[in-house]
């Protein structure tokens, strides 16, 4: 979809919001949310103040419809992972490896975007990934109670506390090659705190 933005001096410009909202959030991904002003992403939009806000609302508004697009195309794929037949503790060590490569996979880009939005100082955008944050912990929770529901508050603690640490030290500079033996490392935990 695309609709005719009027340029400053009016002429029509075609401007292309899922196209926005993926070039804000590769912004958002490299600076975090706020070191990214509105000023930056008008200009990287390639449209005025006033069409951003009619377009998105405000920066918090754009950064939820950012986490939208993130949870289909960026983030961990948790329910194809976890929504397999083989043993908890392999699709678990499965989840933190993938979430390695996911958080090294753009140099410019590094770590989980909501992990980082849960820090950021707006307090809209920072309930907006939260949000995304505890729906993705009860999901990998409420998978480990139900084959194990005595180890679910545990497991998932550790899985999700591990995945915080790929994320910060993929921001950190830590490569793949490291990453990837760290959640191996900790694969190999689950699978001894895990029962067959």
């Amino acid at each position: 979809m695309t609709t005719n933005i009027k340029s400053q001096r009016g002429r029509p410009r075609q401007f292309n919001p899922d196209e926005a909202v993926a070039t804000a959030q590769r912004l958002f991904h490299e600076k975090g949310y706020d070191a990214v002003s509105v000023a930056d992403l008008t200009k990287a939009l390639g449209i005025n103040p006033p069409s951003f806000y009619a377009a998105f609302g405000s920066k918090a508004g754009l950064y939820a419809r950012i986490l939208d697009r993130y949870a289909v195309t960026g983030a961990i794929p948790l329910r194809q992972i976890l929504g397999t037949a083989r043993p908890l503790a392999e699709a678990l060590a499965e989840v933190l490896e993938e979430a390695a490569r996911c958080y090294a996979a753009d140099a410019s880009a590094t770590g989980c975007m909501v992990l980082e939005g849960t820090r950021c100082n707006d307090p809209e955008a920072r309930e907006a990934a939260h949000g995304f944050h505890l729906a993705a912990q009860a999901f990998i929770r409420n998978t480990i109670a139900e084959q194990h529901p005595q180890e679910a508050d545990r497991v998932a603690d550790f899985v999700c506390t591990t995945m915080a640490g790929l994320s910060a030290s993929a921001r950190h500079g830590q490569g793949l090659e490291r990453l990837l033996a760290t959640a191996r490392m900790a694969g190999k935990a689950l699978a001894q705190a895990i029962p067959a």
